[in-house]
């Protein structure tokens, strides 16, 4: 079975059937789904500055990314089942659309940098104190990457609406 074949099943779902039928249902979630993301953005930019030693910086780290990213997760989850709803609306296009598909890869990037970040580049995060001197390379490069990879998710994001060709689904 190919992705395609996987497209047209999610296409045929009730949820993509909904999704489509229903005038008010998408834009609504398209709202829920940009202001999660904002916050997403907002919160890991939060922690990513405080990395690179520009903000936050009478705060140690340890403890800025305990009090942030229950937040962060949260509407990650928000934002990931907005997402997906949308998605199943129009999977064939949104599928071979290179916006959506570099928006894709770009939260792939984010979320492989933030897992090294936390297995490898967070040792002896408590004792990195409150100054800036005092955070790791390996840290302030995650976090400028991190920053890096959730501007172009959002630019990546905007640009899907503006560049969707019609594919007929059949």
């Amino acid at each position: 079975m190919g992705w395609d074949a996987v497209f047209q099943w999610l296409y045929s779902t009730t949820a993509g059937v909904i999704m489509r039928e229903n005038d008010s249902l998408f834009p609504w979630l398209e709202s829920i789904h940009v202001l999660a993301i904002t916050i997403v953005v907002g919160s890991i930019a939060i922690v990513d500055l405080r990395l690179l030693g520009i903000a936050s910086r009478d705060r140690a780290v340890s403890r800025l990314t305990r009090d942030v990213l229950p937040i962060t997760w949260i509407a990650f989850a928000v934002a990931a089942i907005t997402g997906i709803l949308m998605f199943i609306s129009n999977v064939v296009n949104y599928a071979h659309n290179v916006y959506f598909q570099l928006k894709i890869l770009m939260l792939v990037l984010a979320g492989m940098n933030m897992m090294l970040f936390h297995f490898f580049g967070s040792r002896n995060i408590e004792n990195w104190g409150t100054s800036a001197g005092t955070t790791p390379r390996s840290a302030r490069f995650a976090g400028g990457a991190s920053l890096m990879f959730w501007v172009l998710v959002v630019a990546f994001g905007r640009w899907i609406g503006f560049t969707l060709q019609p594919h007929l689904i059949g």
